[in-house]
């Protein structure tokens, strides 16, 4: 009998050393045939006690320095939105698949750009937004793709944190790509286009600070047959954060913090059967596996987290910009 031969070890680099770099890194220690190889700050003490905390092998104090280190399999961007094409194209030209924070980038032509250069040296590249390959979320996907409970007539979904307005944080700095909209409005925007695809019209409004950064924004997003999506996103409340897909014969609720692990649950003549999917990782895992499986097998692109998927995320969050004039 044969032995099967182990997996290739996938070495790991992250930029940018923030508060989801050290979930994502938290996570990757939990993955058997990956590490994290390197690490990337602009600053050396952040990244030599970053590389401590997660036994990382390098750290770096420029974010060329990483790129340039030839024994990186991929690169997990987890800068501010501002720098992600840069970041992106810099990995890419060094020939590093990259995984990319979400949003992808600032608007479509960055997004663009980035896509353009992943093809032209044939690289991986994939846009992190986690919650697509989250086993609850991909639950939730089928039984609507087989109309279990009917049609989708309706979608709510929210997220809303309330924090102290501050504009030394990377949350409320417009020269960042800060605000409420592509820090948080991108998932309850996510929501609808992967169960509904693109909307025939969009309306919207917002709210701003004094900064110009939006600190809350309304949408409804218009299809045929009457079907809606209201979505919200705010950095001046609380909300549920829930996603609710209201479907002819039944409810079918994504628990709150929908966007992360968490339960769902189906409503049917007023009963409520909850669907709990024993987590027991933050939930950035999952679209790390599949990141290293696509590399494994050679390829350049993701079957879920497609390019066509990016492109249409981004062109909706350009199109709620220019309805509400918010500018970068």
């Amino acid at each position: 009998m044969t032995q099967e031969s182990p997996l290739k070890k996938i070495k790991w680099g992250i930029i940018g050393l923030g508060r989801i770099a050290n979930q994502f890194a938290t996570d990757l220690l939990t993955i058997k045939d990956a590490e994290l190889y390197a690490v990337a700050s602009r600053n050396q003490e952040k990244a030599d006690d970053f590389a401590k905390e997660y036994s990382a092998t390098k750290a770096y104090d420029s974010y060329e320095a990483l790129a340039n280190d030839p024994n990186i399999d991929a690169v997990y961007i987890a800068t501010p939105h501002t720098l992600h094409k840069e970041n992106a194209l810099l990995c890419l030209e060094n020939g590093i698949a990259v995984l990319g924070e979400k949003p992808f980038a600032m608007d479509a032509e960055e997004v663009e750009e980035m896509i353009t250069k992943a093809k032209e040296k044939n690289v991986l590249l994939m846009e992190a937004l986690w919650t697509y390959f989250l086993p609850h979320y991909q639950f939730v996907l089928k039984v609507l793709e087989n109309k279990t409970y009917g049609n989708l007539l309706k979608v709510e979904a929210d997220f809303g944190f309330q924090r102290l307005y501050d504009t030394n944080t990377r949350l409320f700095d417009k020269n960042l790509g800060g605000g409420s909209l592509l820090d948080i409005g991108i998932y309850p925007i996510f929501a609808t286009l992967s169960t509904l695809g693109l909307p025939k019209n969009i309306e919207a409004s917002a709210t701003f600070f004094e900064n110009g950064a939006d600190s809350s924004c309304n949408m409804t997003f218009n299809y045929d047959h009457d079907v809606k999506a209201h979505l919200k996103s705010s950095l001046l409340e609380v909300l549920p954060t829930e996603a609710i897909f209201y479907c002819e014969k039944g409810i079918i609720k994504i628990n709150t913090m929908f966007h992360m692990p968490t339960t769902v649950s189906i409503l049917i003549d007023g009963k409520e059967e909850i669907k709990d999917f024993g987590y027991n990782t933050i939930g950035y895992n999952y679209e790390t596996i599949h990141f290293n499986q696509l590399i494994r097998d050679g390829k350049t692109e993701s079957d879920i987290m497609t390019f066509e998927f990016s492109r249409k995320l981004i062109k909706l969050l350009d199109d709620v910009r220019d309805i509400i004039k918010l500018e970068y």
